[in-house]
């Protein structure tokens, strides 16, 4: 694969993210997207994934304040998929694993080859796993057998791991503490109230807080946020899903991100530019980011 590069201006020409809210207010202070897919933005937009596509989706993130953007997979294609794109940028990092709605067919095959993709210097995590009883695609069980390789493969690998918990809180607290917790444990697009938040905290676990936590309808997930300690916590978009508000319901993207970082500044009761602070220095002790 080749070394990482800076975008282009052909790439920003050919950028198609005209479908797209357009750029908001940027931070002064920079930060990055600790959970997006790029894949899925350009497939939302029947466009291809290609690496001008991501080159122009950075450069617009770039002009809002947000430096740098971890694509998760959920499907071994997706993250051989993620790993390419990192290659490809230097503002991109990746993730791999499978999403516990996808896992029906995961076999040694795939374990070997998201062990390979995770040894990557390019990728900083092994997510997006974990439970998903929301959906009924696959049986808990089938799920929760999954979500344990999975942990063990980001002990092995000694990377952090990155959950998704939908309706699931209590089955992936107890696997964690049955499993033992990796180091890092960051829960993307954190749902649970202040006593899940309490004990996620307790644990030494990360909270990355979506656009969710700038809804009207989401009072319980701001009072989770406001128990957080700062060096605990993250924002992300899930692009192209969770878009903030006033947004809502349209694409969502990584220059977007501003909306839900000065929601959740307000509802954590955090200065803006020492927020973002806190999640650069939270990128670089828990992902490896650069700071600069």
């Amino acid at each position: 694969m080749s070394e990482p590069t800076e975008p282009t201006p052909q790439a920003v020409a050919r950028s198609g993210l005209d479908g797209w809210p357009a750029a908001v207010e940027p931070l002064a202070v920079p930060v990055f997207d600790a959970h997006t897919h790029l894949d899925a933005m350009a497939q939302r937009a029947g466009l291809d994934a290609s690496a001008e596509f991501v080159a122009a989706v950075m450069t617009a993130a770039a002009s809002a304040g947000v430096a740098r953007a971890i694509t998760v997979g959920d499907t071994v294609g997706a993250s051989q998929w993620c790993v390419a794109a990192a290659h490809q940028h230097a503002g991109v990092y990746a993730a791999v694993a499978v999403h516990p709605t996808e896992v029906a067919g995961l076999d040694e095959f795939g374990y070997a080859e998201l062990e390979r993709l995770a040894a990557d210097p390019r990728v900083v995590a092994v997510g997006e796993t974990g439970l998903d009883y929301y959906w009924e695609r696959t049986e808990p069980a089938a799920q929760q057998h999954h979500f344990r390789r999975h942990i063990d493969l980001a002990k092995r690998v000694g990377k952090p791991l990155m959950i998704h918990d939908r309706d699931a809180h209590a089955d992936v607290l107890r696997l964690l503490r049955e499993e033992g917790a990796p180091d890092l444990v960051v829960f993307h697009a954190f749902s649970g109230d202040a006593a899940m938040a309490r004990e996620c905290v307790a644990a030494g676990y990360v909270l990355s807080f979506p656009g969710v936590v700038t809804f009207g309808n989401a009072p319980a997930l701001r009072e989770a946020a406001a128990l957080v300690p700062p060096e605990q916590l993250l924002v992300e978009t899930d692009a192209p899903f969770l878009t903030p508000h006033p947004l809502r319901g349209r694409p969502n993207a990584p220059h977007l991100l501003p909306l839900t970082v000065r929601g959740l500044a307000a509802a954590a009761g955090h200065d803006l530019d020492e927020l973002c602070a806190h999640i650069t220095a939270n990128g670089a002790r828990i992902f490896g980011l650069p700071t600069e």
